[in-house]
Order: C-alpha cells, then structure tokens, then sequence
C-alpha cells in the first residue's frame, strides 16, 4: 500500500487539465484536508470533513467536483446541458470567493465547465438569463438558490447529483435553518455531498442528518492553528483603554509591525474610532464595514491583497453576524451590526499574505479568536497575533489560553515584551488625538463614507465595468476628515522616538511592503 505521505495531486487520477491548473496556482502538494478528501470523493462517498480555517477546504471539494464533472462528460452518455452541482456557503463573500477559486481550477476547461453565483447583489430577474444557460455548477446563499428555486428560474431534481455546503458550521447560525430545509425538499432523493466545516458543533450534526448518506467523517489531527514555528502569538496587558491607543500607535507609526495588517474590534462604532486615531497621525486604513455595499467590500479585500494599502480594520461581531437562529435576527441587546446578514468577512474569506493580526479588542469568545488569527499564516506563510488585553478581561482570556493549550496545558498566548515606559514620549500625543474623535465626528464619518461608497458602487458601476483600470483608482483609505486633524502629528521627531529604535526605524518614511516569504523579524521592543 502506498504511503499516503507520498500522495500527490499527479497521483490521484486527476484530468491533465486540472493538473495543468494546479500548477499555474502553484501548489507542489496538497494539503492534509486535500489529501484525505479528493481520493474518497472520487469515490463517490459522501464526506463530513473538519479542517481549520485557511487549509484548502474549498479545493479540496472543488477539485473533485470538477474532476467528476469532467469524467462524466468525457464518458457518460450525451445529455442535455443542465446544473449538475450546487455549492451553498452562508455569505455572499464567500460565495465570490468559492467561485473564483473553482473558475481557477477550471481555467483549463472553461468551454467544459460553467460556474454561476448567484448569491451578488442583482435582483433575481437578471440572474434568471444566467441560469436560463444551465451552468455546471451554481454557487449560492441558501436564501438566494432557494428563491430561484421557487421562482423556478433554478430546477434541480432531475439533473444534481453533487451538493457542496461550505463552512457548514455557520449556516444555522446566519439564520438559514427553515431555508435549508424548503431547498433540499427540491433536490432529488440520491445525489453525493460533501460537507466542509472547521468545527463540529450541534448545527453540523443536524445538517449530517439532512444531506449526508453514510458519510466518511474526516477529523483530520491537526491543531485549529499553525504551530509556533509558523504562527507566533502574543499577549501584551495594557492598564488602561489609553494604553492600547498608545501601544498601537507605537506599533504602526514606528513600523514596529511590518507588512500587512488586520486590526480587529467589536464594534463597528470602535472600528471607525480606531481608523479616526490613526487618521491624525497619517497613518491610512480601512474599515470592513457590512454596512458598504457588496462591491465595496469585496474590492477593499481585493486592494488589500494587492497591497494597495497595508491595513484594514475589521469587526467579526459585525461584518460575520452575532450567533442567531431561526429567523429572529435582531433579538438581543442593541448592538451595531450589519445591515446585510449574509455579509460575512471574518471567517473564510481569504486575506493573501497578511503578517499580522493585532486583536486591539480582547475576541468575544475563544472561537471568534480562532477565526481572527486563521487569517495570518495561511498556507505555509509565517504570521503573528498580538492580543490587547485589560486586567479586567484576564477571565475571559484564560477561556482563549484553555482552548489554545489543549491537553499539554503549555501556555500559547506568550507575554509581549514591550517597555511601555520607552514611549512615554508619545502619551500627550495619543491624549490630543482621542480627545479629538468624538461621536459626532465617527457618525459624520459613517455617513460619508456610506455615501461615497454607494456613489462608487452604484452610479460608477457601469463605468468601471467599461473602464476596469480606472477601478484600479479608487482606494478606500483616504482620509476622511470628520474630526480636527492636526498637521504635526503625523511627523515623528527624532527626540521622540525611544534610544533602543534610534537608527532602526524610519517613521516618516512610507513603510515598504516585505517580501511575503520572509519570515517575521523580532525589534528591540517586541516582534515586528
């Protein structure tokens, strides 16, 4: 028997074009979830498979699919054009994303293999011309396959023998129960599935019930995060909610965090707060806010991965949707949150070469951190997690610690060494800024941005479909200017800047994107 060690993708009786494909994306091996999942979906079994985030579950159900796709057409006899596969994800991000990445694999047999998703912001009359083509595969929300369903612009019984539900683990919770139970009452009896989760929790197991038939469970051993050789994870206690404004000031402005970042908050009140602060210092970023439209969001991350700009702040109690079931929604204390539930960013949505993850906001629960730090050290990239952290919020702190440790016990979450006496300096700078970014400004902040986003996104739409350069063009970091902003603070004196980092850093040069293979270097105050 052949070492599954030494399995590769040339070993698994793939078609040459989706080898080719694979190979232009540069993957030399696949991933333990590829490796384990594609030769038994081959197979025509049913799979119930858990892997962390950021470890190739989308490919390791898309390249069966097509592979599946592919035979059959090659073979089987001729038959009338129709969908033969339909991939459920909860959010429209996703659904973008799962899309991409299938056209990808199949960029070699495009003439062979259609994909439609409909999950994007137009009404359903015009994604009925899409589906009136019959594509391969249909990528959707639940909501959306099921209102197509029942429109009949979507007809599956005769033709679907494969169903994908992607992070199946957050369907239930994004409210989807009732409508993943009208939509399966449309599929035929017999067809394979494939389920894909990081997490095995009761809603996965209800789902087992409904679409799975005698599957193959694959709890790959590995760990819900990279080891430490690859992922290095901090905690730094700040005394105050003054401390942390300071510490990240320190961080950025000093270049002591290089490369690209996510700041993570939990409120999307605190996400434009934040980007405010580090306004008046020209210091740019963006906001993943759910409230911009689909366009916006999906064209930040795409900017973002690009290197456009280096920082995005995101909010996964926010932008992912707090736990709900059924379809009561807004039940609850009043919190911000986003005006389009299937709006999801935080979990899945792939962030390319992202060398750091700062959680400026101690995670909710153990879980949401496992999502945030997903985002860095993907593949086999190095990346780090640097954690804020109250004296108050200690408790909840050791729950993050418990999960992280596991049966070693061994502590993860590492003590930041940062002397916060060496910027000292900064303080009355810090102080100046937060004075100045009040309510009014964060409202007048929202509103502006609300509106220039859905004047880009709307009016501009067909311009920028004629004119794709231009898109290039927009950006989505410029200042926007509600509250004061102060000229000086944006320059760092030299007497300012702490004895240990003298000729080290540059602040007031514009930060140089690292070479993404590099791995993460530590400063005098800290790791970069």
């Amino acid at each position: 028997m052949e070492d599954p060690e030494s399995l590769g993708f040339e070993h698994m009786g793939l078609d040459h074009r989706l080898l080719q494909a694979v190979t232009d994306l540069g993957w030399s091996r696949p991933t333990l979830i590829q490796e384990k999942a594609i030769p038994l979906a081959l197979e025509g079994k049913d799979l119930l498979a858990r892997a962390r985030t950021g470890s190739g579950k989308t490919a390791a159900y898309a390249i069966p699919m097509l592979q599946l796709l592919l035979h059959r057409k090659a073979t089987g006899p001729v038959v009338e054009q129709a969908v033969r596969a339909l991939v459920l994800v909860p959010t429209k991000e996703l659904a973008r994303q799962a899309q991409s990445m299938i056209q990808q694999l199949a960029a070699y047999c495009a003439r062979d293999i259609r994909v439609a998703n409909v999950s994007a912001a137009e009404d359903l009359a015009s994604q009925r011309a899409v589906l009136m083509e019959k594509p391969d595969v249909v990528v959707g929300t639940p909501s959306r396959i099921l209102n197509h369903l029942q429109q009949d612009n979507l007809k599956l019984r005769d033709s679907m023998e494969l169903l994908v539900v992607d992070e199946a683990d957050l369907l239930f919770s994004f409210g989807f129960e009732e409508e993943l139970k009208s939509l399966l009452c449309h599929l035929p009896r017999i067809y394979q599935a494939f389920l894909m989760s990081a997490t095995f929790n009761e809603d996965v197991q209800a789902l087992k019930e409904l679409v799975l038939h005698n599957p193959v469970t694959l709890k790959l051993q590995e760990s819900q995060l990279p080891g430490p050789d690859q992922l290095q994870q901090f905690q730094v206690v700040c005394e105050t909610e003054e401390d942390k404004f300071l510490l990240l000031y320190a961080l950025l402005k000093l270049s002591l965090i290089r490369g690209k970042s996510l700041l993570f908050v939990n409120t999307l009140e605190r996400s434009y707060r934040l980007r405010l602060f580090l306004e008046q210092f020209s210091i740019p970023a963006c906001v993943l806010n759910g409230e911009l439209p689909l366009r916006s969001r999906c064209h930040i991350i795409s900017q973002f991965n690009q290197g456009f700009y280096d920082c995005v702040i995101a909010t996964d109690a926010e932008v992912l949707g707090p736990p709900v079931k059924g379809k009561h929604r807004g039940k609850g204390p009043k919190r911000d949150k986003a005006s389009d539930p299937e709006a999801g960013v935080a979990r899945g949505i792939d962030f390319h070469h992202v060398c750091a993850v700062l959680n400026f906001d101690l995670p909710p629960t153990p879980e949401a951190y496992i999502h945030r730090a997903g985002r860095t050290a993907r593949a086999n990239n190095p990346g780090i997690v640097l954690t804020f952290v109250l004296p108050t919020e200690q408790s909840q702190l050791g729950k993050i610690e418990e999960l992280l440790s596991g049966d070693s016990g061994a502590p993860v979450l590492l003590p930041y060494q940062f002397h916060m006496e060496e910027i000292e300096g900064f303080r009355y700078r810090c102080r100046d800024a937060m004075r100045s970014v009040t309510k009014q400004a964060i409202r007048e902040a929202r509103l502006k941005e609300i509106k220039e986003e859905l004047l880009h996104s709307e009016k501009l739409k067909t311009y920028f479909e004629d004119n794709p350069r231009d898109l290039q063009l927009l950006r989505h970091d410029l200042p926007l200017h509600p509250a004061v902003v102060k000229p000086h603070l944006g320059n760092v004196p030299d007497y300012l800047v702490p004895p240990a980092l003298r000729g080290l850093v540059h602040p007031h040069k514009k930060r140089k994107k690292p070479p993404t293979s590099k791995k993460a270097k530590v400063c005098p105050l800290g790791p970069c």
